[in-house]
């Protein structure tokens, strides 16, 4: 692991170099290949920013934080930086063909996993379409900030979607015979 420490409007001290390398070494656990990592420790009066980049196999992961204490700032942006890790990790296992996840074996979570039938780039999201009328999910839709909502019609118990048009009203996509 390449790590290299920055300190901008500051005296470079050792203890925050250490503190910052020992924080970004524990990445590493997660990862079993090569890391680039680059912090920058920077005060502006009473902002403390610490920004850490992490060069992970070609992918760019960024997080910044500021407080009014240096230690907080690099525990904080370390936080941001080990969920992206965790979120990029899981993306990789994801995308791995099946004869290799079987070969390692199952991942944490993955137990009763079905085969995904996604295409790249497009993302699954599995929900449960309640049973309600057209009326009722018009009204939650209007409340959420969402653009449509997928219900199921409790008089035919046939799946529909409900959306926002352009112009402002609403469209209603049932099924057909």
């Amino acid at each position: 692991m390449d790590i290299t420490v920055t300190f901008r409007h500051m005296e470079p001290t050792e203890s925050l170099r250490t503190y910052a390398t020992d924080k970004v070494s524990k990445i590493k656990k997660y990862l079993d290949f090569p890391i680039e990592a680059h912090i920058v420790l920077e005060v502006e009066k009473f902002r403390h920013m610490a920004d850490v980049t992490l060069s992970l196999d070609g992918t760019m992961i960024k997080g910044v934080e500021v407080t009014e204490d240096m230690y907080s700032s690099i525990d904080q942006v370390m936080d941001k930086i080990e969920k992206q890790v965790k979120k990029y990790r899981s993306k990789v296992r994801q995308r791995r063909p099946e004869s290799l996840k079987g070969a390692v074996g199952p991942d944490v979570g993955e137990e009763g996993a079905e085969p995904s039938l996604e295409e790249p780039g497009i993302e699954v999201e599995k929900m449960v379409a309640k049973p309600m009328d057209a009326e009722e999910a018009a009204m939650q839709l209007n409340m959420s900030q969402q653009d449509f909502m997928v219900f199921r019609n409790s008089s035919s118990m046939e799946i529909n979607v409900i959306y926002k048009r352009k112009d402002g009203n609403l469209g209603l996509i049932e099924p057909s015979n």
